[in-house]
């Protein structure tokens, strides 16, 4: 586990943390449920939490709502008990589940309009952006549209009323490759508004473009949480180089200078990693040379789990 960012979460203050999980444990028996969960996520940041289907990650989202009473441990959004203060603290949430299920109305219109009033909201103009955005036809009868259509009036529905706390169990379930664009953008305008964001992903692309924090659960248990900075902002970078001749692919980078991470001779490439204050020595370097090709090799979120987990989840 990064313990840095772990303490570095731990020392902010109680007023900067919208949500706060301390030892919460629901034993369903046999391995299932959520054990020891100790969590704190910032205001204003947009967190994701990252596991396989069955690790817990709903669960969680589920006692922060205040629909499971922890069989230990607290839980707190904005300092306040959800089970206690269930009714005040839903006014400024907008949650999206990860099972659908919608009342008996006919069309996505009528469900959006009942949503609305029950949260007293009269303005529906931000709704209408999202449909426009999302390219949703609201009229279309509920029980015949298909889950993509239904992901996408439920996220109208969690996003209409501008709140401030955002709770998101696999968001993208059901869109298409342009609709989950479409919804990073949402996702990215209400973060600049101030929202909070816990995002429920198993998908790394789209936490890597979205999160600041990470955190990855498996067997109901917290395993990591990274802070995408050390992600996004290695003070170093790998590039993968191909050559043309063969001894000019054994002369190059030999210098102490430059860390040759390996040298694969039969397609002579070589994979070297550059420190950023290094960047002009490496471009020199390159000059000396004619090169068939040069690519970063990028450092993702994806990767950072292979390396530290080997892909098991």
């Amino acid at each position: 586990m990064s313990q840095e960012t772990i303490d570095k979460l731990n020392a902010l203050p109680d007023e900067e943390i919208a949500i706060e999980l301390k030892n919460v444990t629901k034993d369903y028996g046999n391995g299932r449920g959520i054990f020891n969960i100790t969590l704190r996520v910032p205001k204003g940041v947009t967190f994701g939490y990252c596991g396989t289907n069955g690790s817990g990650k709903t669960t969680t989202l589920r006692h922060i709502m205040g629909f499971l009473k922890p069989d230990s441990g607290t839980v707190r959004v904005n300092g306040l008990d959800p089970r206690k203060h269930g009714e005040e603290i839903k006014k400024s949430i907008g949650y999206l589940p990860g099972e659908i299920a919608f009342p008996p109305v006919e069309n996505g219109s009528q469900f959006l309009k009942t949503q609305a009033e029950l949260i007293g909201l009269s303005d529906m103009s931000k709704a209408e952006k999202i449909i426009n955005a999302l390219q949703l036809d609201p009229t279309a009868n509920l029980k015949r549209m298909s889950k993509g259509m239904k992901q996408k009036t439920a996220i109208v529905a969690t996003f209409m009323h501008s709140p401030t706390l955002i709770l998101l169990d696999e968001p993208t379930t059901g869109l298409d490759p342009l609709m989950r664009e479409a919804f990073i953008d949402i996702l990215e305008e209400e973060k600049a508004n101030g929202a909070t964001i816990l995002m429920s992903n198993h998908m790394f692309d789209e936490l890597d473009e979205t999160c600041d924090y990470v955190g990855f659960i498996k067997d109901g248990r917290i395993v990591d949480i990274v802070d995408m900075k050390e992600i996004h902002n290695r003070p170093f970078r790998e590039f993968i180089i191909r050559f043309f001749d063969h001894d000019e692919f054994k002369q190059a980078f030999t210098d102490p200078g430059f860390e040759v991470q390996y040298r694969q001779g039969n397609i002579k490439t070589i994979l070297v990693k550059v420190n950023l204050a290094n960047t002009n020595e490496f471009l020199a370097e390159l000059q000396k040379y004619k090169i068939k090709s040069v690519n970063e090799l990028k450092y993702t979120l994806e990767r950072y789990f292979m390396e530290n987990f080997g892909g098991k989840n």
